[in-house]
């Protein structure tokens, strides 16, 4: 998979829409304005009319992660070293490690190896250099050999 893969551009809005929902976002606009926000011949009126026609797949991640992130966090907390919690980790790096575990765990569409390496993509674009090796290493513990 790529950059230009149509999921992974996908999986890139899903992680932007988690991190609105985070700074108070509603759920159904986060998806909305993530999906259609740089699409130039979109007028504002069409970002709001048109959360259905956000792709189930983004849909899927961005609802499965909200749902389920009491569960998810219970999860990581234990794969972090020693005197870190979840708190103390950047919030683009916990939506990121939210997002790639609820892949692996819950969404049985993706193969687990593909979840974690298009997180660690996402990772290099929009955290610093240290994460991708951090997610990587949290992420791996959850991965299921085929």
């Amino acid at each position: 998979m790529t950059k230009l893969d149509p999921r992974y551009r996908l999986r890139e809005r899903a992680f932007q829409a988690l991190l609105s929902i985070e700074f108070g976002r509603e759920l159904n606009e986060a998806l909305s304005f993530a999906y259609w926000h740089d699409r130039e011949e979109v007028d504002e009126f069409v970002v709001a009319q048109t959360e259905f026609e956000v792709p189930s797949f983004m849909k899927d991640l961005v609802e499965g992660v909200s749902q389920n992130m009491s569960e998810l966090d219970k999860l990581l907390l234990p794969q972090l070293k020693s005197g870190w919690t979840l708190e103390r980790l950047s919030l683009v790096d916990k939506t990121l490690l939210r997002l790639g575990l609820y892949e692996v765990m819950f969404y049985q569409e993706t193969p687990d190896r593909v979840a974690v390496n298009e997180v660690i993509e996402l990772a290099k674009r929009f955290s610093d250099k240290q994460a991708p090796r951090f997610i990587n290493g949290v992420l791996t513990h959850f991965v299921k050999e085929d």
